[in-house]
């Protein structure tokens, strides 16, 4: 069984492990119609499209 030569420090364990707990931001892109960052593979919430095509008809709100 492998045992260690040296005791391995509280700093440099730590420095170790640092790197595995980080996210990944989430991938956006623009919407081929409106032009609003939106999740890939879904519908853009903005205007409603994907893939060129109307998908939900959304209301716009007169202000």
């Amino acid at each position: 069984m492998a045992v260690p030569k040296s005791k391995v420090s509280k700093s440099r364990r730590d420095k170790r492990r640092s790197s595995h707990w980080k996210l990944t931001p989430p991938t956006l892109v623009a919407c081929s119609h409106c032009g609003e960052p939106h999740v890939p593979h879904r519908v853009c919430r903005n205007c409603g499209y994907y893939n060129g095509k109307q998908i939900l008809k959304l209301e716009e709100e007169a202000a």
